[in-house]
């Protein structure tokens, strides 16, 4: 039976209008698909994670308003009891970020320098997560002051990939490179941290480990616009030379 010269266009219609119907679900279900490749809940601390990999190795938001850039050492004891607390901190301030800066101090050389390797290459293998986790590990099984990881002790899931990295030497120089930049700042204990504005570019210097209400304080003068000087900074934060900052 041949159709009306009216109803042609008619099925023309339909016909096109099911094929738009018929991409747009293949593109919705795409992107769903995207969505649900990296799950991210919102109770846990890495979905706060900036996304590029790194270095620098951020933990927090991704575009904060303030950055407390951390000088530590991965076998000074004073970071391992520091760093989780401060990273805990980071979690209750969203207008803020925590940023890793390695400073291996020469009493614990060279293990110091090998153990930032280590975090250094698994970053760089699984991005910022997985250099955070290295981090924690790193602190969970040292010995520290220069000690190292107990004999035998290897990182879970050592890959041929991450092993030549280790092997290579730009991991070690990306260390030395931070270590340098530490120096030339001044630094030269750990931990230590710089509060930077990124809204006006000024910091401020805070030996530590600095106690929750010294970081609050330090967010509330740089807002502010002032720089404190030395001498106004609380006694309990001055620094000791070359070495590892005491409670």
């Amino acid at each position: 039976m041949r159709l009306a010269p009216r109803a042609r266009p008619l099925r023309r219609y339909l016909l096109w209008l099911g094929l738009a119907f018929g991409a747009l679900a293949l593109l919705l279900g795409g992107w769903l698909i995207s969505r649900t490749d990296t799950p991210r809940t919102a109770d846990s601390p890495l979905a706060r994670l900036a996304v590029p990999a790194g270095p620098p190795w951020d933990y927090g938001a991704a575009n904060p308003r303030f950055t407390l850039v951390l000088y530590a050492d991965l076998e000074c004891p004073y970071c391992k009891a520091y760093v989780p607390q401060v990273m805990a901190w980071v979690d209750r301030h969203p207008e803020t970020r925590l940023r890793w800066h390695h400073l291996p101090l020469p009493t614990h050389e060279p293990t110091a320098t090998r153990l930032a390797s280590l975090a250094e290459c698994v970053g760089k293998s699984g991005g910022q997560g997985a250099f955070w986790q290295a981090v924690a590990w790193i602190y969970q099984h040292t010995r520290s002051d220069g000690l190292g990881l107990p004999d035998g002790t290897r990182y879970p899931g050592l890959t041929p990939a991450l092993q030549a990295c280790l092997d290579d030497e730009h991991a070690t120089a990306v260390d030395q490179a931070q270590a340098r930049d530490g120096a030339r700042a001044g630094i030269a204990a750990t931990p230590t941290v710089r509060v930077r504005d990124e809204s006006t570019g000024q910091s401020l210097l805070l030996p530590g480990p600095v106690e929750d209400d010294a970081l609050l304080s330090a967010l509330d003068l740089l807002a502010a616009g002032a720089q404190p000087s030395a001498a106004a900074q609380p006694p309990e934060l001055s620094a000791i030379p070359d070495g590892d900052m005491p409670r």
